[in-house]
């Protein structure tokens, strides 16, 4: 039986597939052979067994497909972008025009490149902030009784930093307000899920390393982390250098996003404290690549060459040591594209020493059961959302396989996606 799009469609009851392979998002053992019961709103049956007849339309006996052939596995989760930023846009000029748009043109642009990831297989995104509002005013169109056709969105509105330091582009200084309380009661106030904060500053290519000192101290951290926690919020840190990473060890944040430098010790520390490692390769692999762009000389090269590889041995260690680990492109940044740029980071992964399963975990089961978001997806389960991918092409062998042609279910609708093409505006 062929795949067809029309006998995946629930609207007349359930729609039972069997399919080669199930990949769960929390397994690490695959079902050979699986089964999955779905309607419009849930799924209702998944795993090896045959479906009981009770969850099935009336007198059904046979599945809908039966695809030998193909893969089933849950919608990716993007847990780091900047949905205001178009990040395939690789001209320097035109970037900095671009932050110069008014916030409604950069709404609308941003609208429109979301709508696109469900094809690509992405059905979340977490933004990592903005202080155009873009993504809060996503999130909110998401929860709307009319929204259209889109991807789940989380967002922290603007990162909070220390006037004057980076993060300027993307976020408003604490020092708006009087405490650190009343800047988390703010950021709450309009519409945050969770609290970004700018942690350090970024890495000195030139010198191979962050040169600056910590933006937020451990103290002021902790400050941070209590106060939102204590409002039912997590927090995620920007931070790279080793202090920054102690820093943000120490204050217990949700997760760390970059990491770059952290150390073995931090790594067993993290673990421990369970918390989440974000890593963003994309980034920095795209200024190895394309290193003409940004002026960069054969030093600086040599240098983004040995970042990555530690980065990479981090990885590896991390995996190694139980670290929960979550795939996030920084999809936004420059070259980064959204969608294709999330692919490329989970390629990256993969590349620096992770096994295509443990990969596929890191972007749909470890950020559905670690970052709390309002709905229950990224794991096939009875009972999740209905939101997953159908492949013909292996993702166990390279999940550089997403990104060809495969067939997405969200909530019922049912997309066919395209196959490794990378459109503009993303």
């Amino acid at each position: 039986m062929s795949l067809k799009g029309d006998s995946l469609i629930p609207q007349f009851g359930p729609v039972w597939l069997q399919v080669g392979t199930l990949l769960d998002g929390g397994s690490d053992v695959p079902v050979r052979d699986g089964h999955l019961v779905y309607d419009g709103v849930r799924i209702l049956h998944a795993g090896p067994a045959l479906p009981s007849a009770a969850i099935l339309r009336d007198g059904q006996t046979a599945p809908d497909a039966i695809l030998p052939q193909h893969t089933v596995l849950p919608g990716l989760i993007e847990s780091h972008a900047h949905l205001m930023l178009e990040g395939g846009v690789e001209d320097t000029a035109r970037r900095s025009d671009y932050l110069k748009l008014e916030e409604a043109d950069m709404l609308a642009r941003a609208t429109t490149r979301l709508q696109r990831l469900l094809a690509i297989g992405v059905i979340a995104v977490r933004d990592a902030g903005d202080k155009k509002g873009v993504g809060l005013a996503l999130q909110k169109k998401f929860r709307s009784d009319d929204r259209p056709l889109m991807p789940y969105v989380d967002s922290p509105g603007a990162a909070i930093h220390h006037e004057k330091r980076y993060g300027g582009f993307m976020g408003r200084p604490m020092e708006e307000y009087p405490t650190i309380q009343t800047c988390v009661d703010g950021r709450i106030a309009e519409g945050a899920h969770r609290l970004k904060l700018i942690a350090t500053g970024i890495i000195d290519f030139a010198k191979g390393t962050v040169t600056s000192k910590p933006q937020m101290p451990l103290g002021e951290l902790t400050e941070f982390v209590m106060a939102s926690r204590a409002r039912g919020k997590q927090t995620f840190a920007h931070c790279s250098g080793n202090d920054g990473v102690s820093n943000c060890i120490g204050a217990g944040v949700d997760s760390i996003e970059h990491g770059f430098f952290v150390d073995d010790d931090q790594l067993a520390r993290m673990r421990d404290a369970d918390i989440a490692w974000v890593p963003t390769f994309a980034p920095v692999q795209f200024q190895l690549d394309q290193p003409g762009i940004l002026g960069w000389d054969e030093s600086v090269c040599a240098n983004l060459q040995k970042i990555l590889d530690a980065h990479a041995a981090s990885l590896v260690k991390a995996t190694e040591l139980g670290v929960r680990i979550i795939a996030g492109s920084d999809a936004g940044s420059h070259g980064v594209p959204h969608g294709w740029g999330f692919l490329k980071e989970l390629s990256l992964m993969e590349q620096a020493g992770l096994s295509p399963l443990q990969v596929i975990h890191a972007a749909t089961g470890a950020p559905a059961t670690r970052l709390e978001f309002a709905e229950d997806f990224g794991i096939l389960r009875v009972g999740a959302k209905p939101r997953f991918i159908i492949t013909e092409h292996n993702p166990l062998e390279t999940v550089a396989n997403l990104a060809k042609a495969k067939t997405v279910i969200f909530d019922g609708t049912v997309l066919m996606g395209p196959a490794g093409s990378r459109e503009p505006g993303m």
